[in-house]
């Protein structure tokens, strides 16, 4: 998501020069789990401190976004983000951009699942 090229290839995306970045589009029911919760696992799941980096991952498409569908959802992110930037719990600025979500994109076949068909490793 993110990106310029309609139905990028994931070799496109990772060449760093479609502007996409690698996402997870969650479909949630609010009755069961609130926007709040998602952000919190969200912030927890990865360092939205480094710029272009996840783990041993590097690249524009590894960047941490967070791609809104409404304003209210924009909202309680700018808040989020604001909140845990002054809590003070990392040494460095977060980076992480909000952003309007725009054309999702799935990954071909062969890289959906990657972790349980390739272990640990998100090298390509």
């Amino acid at each position: 998501m993110g990106g310029t090229t309609i139905h990028p290839t994931y070799e496109e995306v990772c060449s760093g020069t479609t502007d996409h970045a690698e996402v997870v589009q969650v479909v949630f029911n609010p009755e069961k789990i609130s926007y709040d919760e998602l952000l919190n696992v969200f912030w927890r799941a990865h360092n939205p401190t480094t710029r272009d980096r996840q783990g041993p991952d590097v690249g524009t498409q590894y960047r941490s976004v967070i791609f809104t569908h409404t304003d209210e959802q924009k909202r309680l992110a700018e808040a989020s983000k604001a909140a845990l930037d002054a809590s003070g719990r990392y040494a460095s600025s977060i980076v992480t951009e909000i952003l309007p979500a725009q054309n999702f994109f799935l990954a071909e076949e062969y890289h959906q699942q990657y972790h349980a068909k390739h272990g640990g490793s998100c090298s390509f």
